[in-house]
């Protein structure tokens, strides 16, 4: 059998993981709920592949892989991952994962995936390798708000004066709910967490 850890914080994605591999030859010896814990397990356990899920609590998946690359442990890592946002991608990317699955459908494809990165080869599905090269292919001297569109600067500038989302909404002529879902794909594509985080970078985008 081949040894494999399983990090991720919910418990049903870990128990979810040992279903699909249940009858084939990997077996999962740990599981783990943060970067932390995960490094530890690695030491005690010594899996020929770990399993990462991008977001944990404390030590997330991408910071415990560049943890685990900076002590020299070129064992293959897989990411198993709902969303990955551009900043993560290609931070995994540079630290030199072997495999990114994602959640959604990783019951069909996993097996697939473990089997090549055991056998030394790559297992990055093309939407996020080619979203990858696209992403390192953009000049870094565009400033912050480069990676959006006009509308999303637009909207950025507004967040940037204060303006709430049914104000800024109003100035657009658009809902509350679709300036939401603007926000939204406006953090992802900028790897933020809040409209505080935008303004700042609006502010720093006018500077630029």
């Amino acid at each position: 059998m081949i040894p494999i850890l399983v990090a991720d914080d919910h418990g049903f994605i870990r128990a979810g993981v040992e279903a699909v591999l249940r009858g084939t030859r990997f077996s999962v010896v740990a599981a783990t709920a943060s970067g932390e814990e995960t490094l530890d397990a690695i030491k005690t356990h010594d899996p020929a592949i770990v399993l990462l899920d991008i977001n944990m609590p404390g030590m997330n998946g991408v910071q415990a892989l560049e943890s685990l690359r900076e002590r020299g442990d070129k064992r293959p890592v897989v990411l198993l991952t709902a969303e990955i946002n551009d900043r993560q991608l290609l931070s995994v990317m540079r630290a030199g994962v072997e495999g990114i699955v994602s959640k959604d459908g990783a019951e069909d494809g996993l097996v697939d995936v473990l089997e090549k990165v055991h056998a030394g080869q790559k297992a990055i599905e093309p939407i996020f390798l080619q979203r990858a090269i696209d992403l390192s292919l953009r000049p870094d001297t565009q400033g912050p708000l480069a990676k959006l569109n006009p509308r999303e600067r637009k909207i950025a500038g507004l967040v940037a004066r204060g303006l709430r989302n049914r104000d800024i909404g109003a100035e657009l002529g658009i809902g509350e709910g679709t300036v939401k879902v603007y926000l939204h794909t406006m953090y992802q594509k900028l790897g933020i967490d809040n409209r505080t985080e935008l303004a700042l970078l609006a502010v720093n985008d006018q500077d630029a």
